[in-house]
């Protein structure tokens, strides 16, 4: 299978750092089977902490391959950015989504997931389902 047949992920931090270290867990943790086209868009264009619709929109069409983006943020504001960017409806991909998931594991569940060829619903559901996960 190759990337132009998987589902884009895009990674939403206040931290340019945060993103990208999130980006580079979940593809490890996926294997090295298949390469998920995943990006982070952390921070600001100046390198500061915060969200940018235009690194938002940049790391969506670099992972697009026609059958989905699934993107998952961090913190509130990073939310309200995809959301007006979907509101806007012509700045992200077709079929991109926002996974309401937590940012970690619902990363990795989303990236792996996808390296199976899983369709954006499939990833979109194991993202959210990583709220289940119990730590004690």
């Amino acid at each position: 299978m190759s990337d132009g047949e998987l589902v884009g992920i895009v990674l939403v931090s206040h931290s340019a750092e945060v993103a990208a270290s999130v980006a580079a867990l979940a593809k490890g943790l996926a294997g090295g089977g298949v390469d998920v086209p995943v990006a982070p868009a952390g921070g600001t264009e100046g390198g500061g902490f915060g969200t940018s619709s235009e690194l938002i929109a940049a790391a969506a069409a670099s992972v697009d391959r026609g059958v989905g983006v699934a993107v998952l943020t961090d913190l509130g504001s990073a939310v309200l950015t995809v959301k007006a960017l979907l509101a806007e409806g012509d700045e992200l991909p077709d079929h991109t989504r926002l996974v309401d998931a937590p940012f970690v594991e619902g990363a990795i569940a989303a990236v792996v997931t996808a390296s199976t060829g899983a369709d954006l619903a499939a990833v979109e559901a194991a993202a959210a389902e990583a709220y289940t996960y119990r730590k004690v």
